[in-house]
């Protein structure tokens, strides 16, 4: 199997790996490309680099952009500079796909659907092609893609995808695929011990991997509400902050990490978390049974996932009119909108993504293959 993706945030990546981990798990040989890298190290690194700096620095401007990409449902014509940098990145791509001969290819973000689009009227492979939306909503490129299948987060999605041209019976409302630790909530006590904390209620601080927005004065808003409560505050790799967060003096017990890897466990631990709405951390929140407060959502997708969460009753969003300390006092004091929250949750959230991805392939295009 051959999984292609493109290095703008983090989550696309993550969603390769998740799938390409369980289909190794179960015998199948995978490789995963960033599709740029592979072109051009420097143009790979320029486009991380690029989309992480505009919705950091011009958010504005990158919003206004995507909002204008994403009005688009007709394919683009093949003359445009978007059609015609395409059959270039394709060309680049083609001798290495058309060598590897892969069984199955899935495409982990809507532009490398788009190369596999291209690379498939070239005949450079004779397989079955996937897409994957990894957040809440059609990102742009999608309607110029012509896959086999397109896996989506959710049912609710199939009348967006519809109106970009895509036919349901292709649409798969499996969720976004991701890693099997995240595929059941375990017990908070047991998860409590293993981090070395006390049993009383949790909430989990996640931010991004690199620590986006003002955490310490997520910290301050909401130390002193009057409930005994442990916060676990993930950092990622934004020193600067954890330095910050360990040098206050907090009311609450308050455990500040730099980049970790048992996210699974915190989130086991915890009775709801306080994040931006990324697909990814999304999607794995959902699976754990978490209610989410929503905030600081990047510009672009993250709007949009933080609209679905809301407008879906899985989330509170917190706003310049609507503190931290409101949401927090929702969580502690009406059971009732906690209780609507987890149902909701329940009802958005798809822990078994990956393993109905594999399934489905299994049973629908590798049949054939030697591999199964």
């Amino acid at each position: 199997m051959l999984l292609l993706s493109v290095k703008a945030g983090y989550g696309h990546h993550s969603t390769a790996k998740a799938i390409m981990e369980y289909f190794e798990e179960n015998g199948h040989q995978c490789h995963m490309l960033d599709i740029f890298d592979y072109v051009n190290h420097r143009l790979g690194n320029s486009i991380q680099d690029g989309y992480l700096l505009s919705t950091k620095y011009l958010a504005k401007t990158y919003a206004k952009a995507y909002g204008k990409l994403t009005q688009k449902d007709e394919p683009y014509d093949r003359n445009s500079l978007v059609s015609i940098f395409s059959r270039f990145v394709s060309k680049k791509l083609e001798k290495f796909v058309a060598e590897y001969n892969p069984d199955l290819i899935i495409g982990t973000h809507s532009y490398a659907g788009v190369c596999i689009s291209i690379l498939a009227d070239r005949a450079a492979f004779d397989c079955p092609s996937v897409g994957i939306v990894t957040d809440f909503t059609v990102h742009p490129f999608w309607e110029s893609t012509f896959l086999d299948y397109y896996v989506i987060p959710d049912e609710l999605l199939e009348h967006e995808m519809q109106k970009k041209g895509i036919a349901k019976k292709k649409l798969l409302p499996f969720g976004i695929p991701i890693r099997e630790q995240f595929v059941k909530k375990n017990d908070p006590i047991e998860a409590r011990k293993k981090l070395g904390i006390e049993n009383i209620p949790t909430i989990l601080i996640m931010m991004g991997s690199m620590g986006y927005g003002n955490i310490k004065k997520i910290l301050e808003q909401i130390d002193t509400y009057p409930k005994d409560f442990q916060v676990l505050c993930v950092c990622g790799t934004n020193k600067k902050i954890k330095s910050v967060v360990d040098e206050c003096d907090w009311n609450k017990k308050i455990y500040s990490y730099g980049f970790v890897d048992n996210v699974d466990v915190m989130m086991d631990a915890a009775d709801f978390i306080i994040t931006k709405p990324g697909g990814l951390t999304t999607s794995e929140s959902l699976a754990k049974g978490l209610p989410m407060i929503t905030m600081n959502p990047l510009p672009g997708q993250e709007d949009r996932n933080l609209n679905f969460l809301v407008n879906n009753g899985a989330a509170i969003m917190v706003n310049d009119t609507y503190p931290i300390s409101e949401a927090i006092n929702q969580m502690f004091a009406c059971p009732w909108r906690v209780a609507m929250m987890e149902e909701s949750v329940r009802h958005l959230g798809k822990p078994n993504a990956t393993a109905d991805l594999y399934n489905f392939c299994c049973a629908k295009v590798l049949a054939k293959s030697t591999l199964i």
